[in-house]
């Protein structure tokens, strides 16, 4: 089995496969300050708690956006499941050519992204990340992965706007009822809705302009399933995209 773990800015994904089925996943909260026997017992109790045995866990990849992370994760790889983990950046060999100015500069999770939408649909493709950040990634049908757009998250915007007024209230990002809103409530949930959807569609309207109409387009992350349903241009979402992609990038680099 493979134990694959993106760390967000904001969450940790983890998600055990068995050849190409996800078995199971668990979204967990980022915590910065986590010890390297603090992931071992968690992730082990996680499996314990699925009927999950550690000891099947024969390959462990893992995609971060949290440097102060990866040496905690890879010492409790090798402590705890005795294997040395494959750490995802633009050196390893995904399969697609990064051609971007700095390709170090390129997010672990945009990588695996691009590579699931790219083997989903291949190119072009663009797969948008509902995280911290709103990431649209572009791969071209040669598998060049030519950059893309990074935008405030969903509830980044929702803190700004609660930290920094008095009177309103804190709320779930939600579809509204109706466009106009009869109550702050509501009118808050209209804009957040309709903002983020706007942001959605006005951009990836600009992107199959340039890249052409039969560009596909694939949503996921944390929000993707609340906005991505009611855009024009999202054809599908799929909340596991980042972990399929480091399932693929692991039996790439594996075979």
């Amino acid at each position: 089995m493979l134990l694959a773990i993106d760390v967000g800015n904001t969450n940790l994904t983890l998600g055990v496969f068995r050849g190409d089925e996800l078995l199971h996943d668990w979204r967990l909260k980022t915590d910065r300050d986590q010890t390297v026997d603090g992931w071992g017992v968690l992730i082990r109790n996680l499996l314990m708690l699925a009927d999950l045995s550690a000891s099947e866990i024969n390959g462990i990849v893992i995609a971060s956006v949290v440097p102060s992370l990866n040496n905690s994760l890879r010492r409790m790889a090798e402590r705890y499941f005795q294997r040395t983990p494959l750490l995802l950046d633009s050196t390893v060999d995904t399969g697609l050519t990064i051609a971007i100015d700095n390709p170090a500069e390129l997010g672990a999770d945009r990588i695996a992204n691009s590579v699931a939408a790219f083997k989903r649909f291949g190119g072009p493709c663009v797969a948008v990340d509902f995280g911290t950040a709103i990431n649209f990634d572009v791969v071209q049908a040669d598998g060049s992965y030519v950059g893309g757009l990074l935008c405030a998250g969903v509830e980044v915007a929702a803190k700004a706007l609660f930290s920094n007024t008095a009177k309103l209230p804190q709320i779930e990002v939600t579809r509204p009822a109706k466009l106009i809103g009869t109550s702050t409530v509501s009118a808050l949930q209209s804009g957040l809705f309709y903002g983020s959807l706007g942001l959605l569609d006005g951009i990836l309207e600009r992107l199959l302009a340039e890249l052409g109409p039969d560009t596909k387009i694939v949503g996921t992350g944390g929000q993707a399933h609340v906005i991505c349903p009611s855009s024009r241009y999202v054809q599908e979402v799929d909340e596991h995209l980042t972990l399929k992609g480091l399932r693929l990038i692991w039996e790439r680099v594996n075979r």
